[in-house]
């Protein structure tokens, strides 16, 4: 029988109500909900992401409904004042699939009880029951709804609404905690009390993505893969899962990242990206092979414990679709996957005469039936989590080799490639524990191995084999009561069968996997590290400089670019041919005329004859009374982009030939803002960047140029479109849009009108507006032009409102006053800490970047400790460093203050007065896994092998892996080795200038 109970409910309370998923200390459905709630629970409704399959309804379904129903009607009746109305009692019963209705009236006081029970959510029966004393009697009908109504309160009270028990609910949800994305993860700050860190604020909203549990926790992996602390690893999984972005991460929340610089911030969201595709993978295998009804506890439990995609595989690889059945699996099918089990548990009671089958193959004799049991002890073991970790531990504690020899069919071949042979001359005979190869040494053997020229084995010691077997034997697959002989015999094979076919093979790979893995990883960085360093090299500011495009056929590409970027002059010059001393006039003609004394020369071909010509003309004071020097600049991708889309569009009217000589120029006035505009992968400061993941390449090196955009910092005002979109949390759309909002509206006055920008949101808002500048005499700059720049931007400031109020239905109040914070990196989010922190100072927003601020500053820190000023103020340390800063630094501050700027030469040096023993200064060219490549000015780069580059040579500031040698750094430098013949020179690093 099915009763339903209507209640006549006001319209108000006529709402319906958002069911959410049970959660053990939610109690939010004891409370009656307003209007208003209800929309804020509407809008924190968890939907889940995958679409779960209905399980069949079961008959205590229809009774929790009437239950479910009955609370949400009475708590809405029970938000109105005065008596309560008389309810009408609709009842259908069924009875053989005719449907009957009748109405009864039900007495007041079955109405009270009921709303009693309401009342008294969460209470036990007993306490309930009491109460009925005085109750009348009631009608029938009445009197077994609250029986029923009484019955499931008690079964709610004892269980909830999920077929688990709570304690065992808590237990679970505690094991898999290991992959609760969307679960913001606590904030943490060590303490005495707790070293660990312990949570200060618990957010809600948190929900368990409940299909993608592993018997592994994430967070835990991640941090032992990537040595970083568990409470770390917790609030980066929550900071990626809600789409921040790296540099925001590194700058604004230090305090959730231990102080992680952004370097390590990716190692961490490369290594979560790795994990996640590991359980995506297996989840995936486990569906497949559940759809084809092969999935078997053990199989699932196998795939659970894969920490590594090479471990799915290895579980997965014979239930893929069109694979040949395995040895194991065919045992199986003959039925004799109960025998092994037996031999383990039971093997007294093991019979193999029992199974013999005259006419079927591989059951017709006891030897065919051994080869079965073994083939599926063998499959066992090797997808044991606790053999594998045995075997991998015993190979920790001994040496293992990988070795490469020459391939048998290069050695072969006498009209074989031997220049591609040649290069890997130092890997025909090679052989190095995996725990000393370096990177380097694994790409070239897998480029070698990739062309053919290489065969690469791993050797593991045989005591790895016979320690394993014994474990094997002895302790995890030890029958557990006594087993004969023969049946022991039978173990011993198969835990040598295991090993031999299916774990070393196993254990094989995953050496090279990870040792490939490592070594992409570390080459990747390094050319991260290089770019970082390319790009935040200091800029030349403030000077006029002539571009040169070096060539011999087609001239030389000559370009002059004033000190703000704009192209003066752009012509071709013929200095290394007849006509030599006529464009030595030409060109002192141009440099007196624009005033340039700086000339820049591509490192490209005839780099070094054109670096002769013009210091010939230097030495011999030719373009007196300027006083002219030049400078050796990287001319990589500057072809390329000259033939770009983008460099057509920002030079229409030049010929292609012409834009490389302004890039040139351009690299050295300004680095950063011309080389974002080249893809990094062809700036030529990497190493085997064809031979590593080209989707982790590109990744890497985008997140470093939006990096060193993000924190030298944008004006919004002056900024090409091209440089924003680098901008964290900007996009291509996202700038264009910026550029058009400023073309239409005006300047920017403050931080606050990027919110009219379409397309820029909340989130977006939130990530790039620490990055973005406003300076007001570039304001004043942007509407020098315009007759009326007051009334320019209020109808900017309109325009954009009205724009993103029509879209939004919402009136958006931006204040157009300018704000004196937007020109530092503090954040919007702390300018409220800010007017705490100056009101403590007695400061202005006046006196930013000036020697009072810096005074006052100075006199609040000696008197109050940063940490105790920090939580006077309501915020962290970090925050009110970052404060400080923003507030000391003088408004032309540049992080690129602090790095390398060109070299600028009057004379050349050449080779040939080099000899062993000179000790000389250079700047580096490209640092690698091997070495360092080292620009001397002989027109020939040395290379500083890595053994020479310890530690005691280098600076302190230099000594962290990110901060290692890179492009750019002027180092001192002696000559150990000259080889002419290879045209090669190796040099020993002295120190860092």
């Amino acid at each position: 029988m099915l009763i339903q109970i209507n209640l006549q409910m006001s319209e108000t309370t006529n709402t319906k109500c958002q069911k959410r998923p049970f959660s053990e200390d939610d109690d939010s459905f004891l409370d009656a909900t307003s209007e208003s709630d209800s929309e804020e629970e509407e809008e924190e409704e968890w939907v889940p992401k995958n679409k779960i399959a209905r399980k069949p309804k079961k008959p205590v379904a229809k009774s929790v409904t009437v239950k479910k129903k009955v609370k949400s009607e009475a708590e809405s009746t029970g938000t109105k004042k005065g008596p309560v109305k008389r309810s009408t009692v609709k009842t259908a019963v069924k009875k053989t699939g005719k449907k009957t209705s009748e109405k009864t009236d039900v007495d007041p006081n079955a109405m009270r009880l009921l709303q009693d029970l309401n009342s008294n959510e969460g209470k036990l029966p007993s306490q309930i029951t009491q109460n009925l004393g005085n109750v009348k009697p009631m009608p029938q009908l009445a009197a077994v709804q609250i029986k029923k109504e009484m019955e499931h309160r008690e079964v709610k009270v004892e269980q909830p609404s999920t077929s688990t028990n709570l304690s065992e609910r808590k237990i679970k949800e505690e094991a898999d905690i290991s992959f609760t994305w969307e679960e913001p993860a606590l904030k943490k700050q060590k303490t005495e009390n707790h070293p660990d860190g312990k949570p200060v604020k618990l957010q809600k909203g948190c929900v368990e993505i409940g299909d993608m549990q592993m018997n592994w926790n994430v967070t835990q992996v991640l941090s032992e893969r990537t040595n970083t602390e568990g409470w770390v690893c917790a609030n980066l999984i929550r900071l990626f899962k809600e789409e921040n972005t790296i540099p925001f991460i590194a700058r604004y929340r230090k305090e959730l990242t231990n102080n992680m610089d952004a370097d390590t911030l990716r190692d961490v969201q490369q290594t979560l990206e790795e994990l996640t595709t590991v359980i995506r993978k297996a989840h995936t295998a486990i569906q497949k092979v559940a759809k084809e009804e092969k999935l078997t506890p053990l199989l699932k439990n196998a795939l659970l414990n894969c920490q590594t995609l090479e471990e799915v595989e290895h579980v997965f690889a014979p239930y893929k679709t069109g694979s040949k059945k395995t040895k194991a699996q065919q045992a199986r099918q003959l039925g004799l996957e109960s025998a092994a089990n037996l031999l383990i548990d039971r093997p007294g009671e093991l019979n193999l005469n029992n199974y013999i089958k005259a006419n079927v193959k591989g059951l017709s004799s006891v030897a065919e039936i051994e080869a079965g049991i073994q083939h599926i002890l063998a499959d066992m073991m090797s997808k044991d989590r606790e053999t594998l970790n045995c075997i991998r531990k015993l190979c920790e504690q001994s040496p293992v080799f990988i070795q490469s020899t020459l391939a048998k069919a290069t050695s072969k071949e006498k009209d074989g490639n031997k220049k591609d042979t040649e290069k890997f001359r130092l890997y025909h005979n090679f052989s190095s524990s995996i725990a000393n190869i370096q990177h380097h040494q694994i790409l070239a053997i897998n480029r070698g191995e990739k062309l053919k020229i290489l065969t690469v084995k791993v050797s593991i010691p045989d005591r790895v084999k016979n320690e394993f077997c014994r474990w094997c034997i002895n302790e995890r697959w030890r029958p557990r009561h006594f087993a004969r002989p023969e049946f022991m015999k039978l173990l011993k094979e198969s835990t040598e069968d295991s090993y031999k076919r299916l774990i070393y093979p196993l254990l094989c790979r995953e050496f090279r996997s990870r040792l490939s893995s490592d070594a992409e990883k570390e080459s990747i960085a390094m050319f991260g590290r290089n770019l970082r360093q390319l790009l935040l090299i200091n800029p030349v500011r403030g000077r006029v400089l002539m571009g040169i495009d070096p060539g011999f056929r087609h001239g030389c590409k000559m370009s002059i670019i004033s000190a703000t970027s704009q192209i003066l002059h752009t012509d071709v010059i013929y200095i290394l041919g007849q006509g030599a001393q006529r464009e030595a006039e030409k060109i002192r003609h141009l440099l007196h005329k624009y005033s340039c004394s700086t000339i820049v020369i591509g490192n490209g071909t005839a780099c070094r004859e054109t670096e002769s010509f013009f210091a010939d003309l230097i030495s011999r004071k030719y373009f007196a009374p300027l006083d002219v020097v030049y400078c050796i600049a990287n001319e990589a991708g500057a072809s390329i982009y000259s033939v770009s889309p983008e460099a057509a569009k920002e030079m229409p009217d030049l010929d292609p030939n012409l834009r490389s000589a302004v890039s040139i120029a351009r690299r050295v006035q300004d680095p950063l803002a011309e080389l974002v505009k080249i893809e990094p992968k062809h700036i030529g400061v990497g190493m085997y960047q064809h031979d590593v993941s080209q989707t982790l390449l590109k990744a890497t090196l985008d997140s470093v140029v939006e990096e060193c955009v993000s924190f030298v910092g944008v004006d919004i005002n002056i900024s090409s479109e091209t440089l924003m979109r680098h901008v964290a949390g900007l996009n291509s759309s996202r700038a264009k849009n910026i550029i058009e909002w400023r073309e239409k509206n005006g300047p920017f006055i403050n931080r606050e009108q990027l919110k009219a920008v379409k397309g820029l949101g909340p989130k977006t808002f939130q990530q790039c507006a620490g990055f973005i500048r406003i300076n007001p005499e570039n304001i004043k700059n942007f509407c020098s032009n315009q007759q009326h720049s007051s009334s320019t931007a209020e109808a900017g400031a309109k325009g954009g409102t009205t724009g993103k109020s029509s879209k939004k239905g919402k009136a958006m109040c931006i204040s157009m006053e300018p704000n004196p914070l937007d020109q530092t990196c503090i954040h919007p989010e702390s300018y409220a800490i800010v007017t705490r922190f100056l009101s403590f100072i007695d400061g202005s927003l006046s006196d930013i970047g000036a020697s009072a601020m810096l005074c006052k500053v100075n006199a609040a820190l000696k008197t109050n400790l940063m940490d105790a000023l920090a939580q006077r103020l309501d915020t962290t340390e970090p925050t009110l460093q970052m404060i400080i800063d923003g507030l000391t630094q003088p408004h032309d501050y540049d992080i690129r203050a602090g790095f390398e700027q060109q070299d600028f030469k009057r004379n050349i040096v050449s080779l040939n007065d080099l000899k062993n023993g000179t000790i000389l200064t250079g700047r580096v060219e490209n640092a690698t896994l091997f070495g360092v490549f080292v620009d001397i000015g002989v027109g020939r780069s040395g290379l500083i092998p890595i053994r020479y580059i310890t530690a005691a040579k280098l600076p302190a500031s230099k000594r962290r892996k990110s901060l290692g040698l890179g492009p750019g750094e002027r180092v001192e430098v002696k000559v150990m080795e000259i080889d002419h013949a290879r045209n090669r020179i190796s040099l020993d690093l002295i120190r860092v200038l």
